[in-house]
């Protein structure tokens, strides 16, 4: 990720919600930063929650907490610009992109894929199985284009 869509990314959530304000912990440290990095490797990478004690320094309960104020933050910062239905100038706009493209009349496509999670949590392991009994999880993509 580049480094100034993580500091915008970090600036919104820190100014949305006073939980990644920073504060000084007994250590004497805890930036937002850490929070941030947190929740976006236990996203991304699917680490475990002692992985992310050793890398940023948070305790289990913390990175849990951490991870569901991040999501809500994500969601009531970029919910409204990135998470609604498309109005109807959105709509014609759309339509004449996909009509050039060779896809009359489609507005948006789905696609699915099984992707192997090989930092998946033992626990989960078997919630989560192929049938190659791989731990996997489906990832759906909804494309305007």
């Amino acid at each position: 990720m580049r480094r100034e869509l993580f500091e915008s990314i970090l600036n919104a959530v820190v100014n949305h919600d006073h939980y990644f304000a920073r504060k000084i912990d007994v250590v004497g440290r805890q930036s937002p930063h850490q929070k941030l990095t947190s929740a976006f490797r236990m996203l991304a990478n699917g680490c475990s929650l002692d992985s992310t004690d050793e890398y940023c320094r948070l305790a289990e309960a913390t990175a849990i907490e951490n991870l569901k104020c991040f999501c809500k933050a994500i969601e009531a910062i970029y919910g409204t610009t990135y998470l609604h239905k498309p109005n109807r100038e959105n709509l014609k706009r759309l339509l004449r992109k996909a009509d050039r493209r060779g896809f009359p009349s489609m507005i948006e496509s789905l696609d699915c894929m099984h992707w192997d999670w090989k930092n998946c949590l033992t626990a989960w392991a078997g919630q989560f199985k192929d049938h190659h009994n791989k731990p996997t999880i489906v990832l759906e993509a909804v494309a305007s284009y």
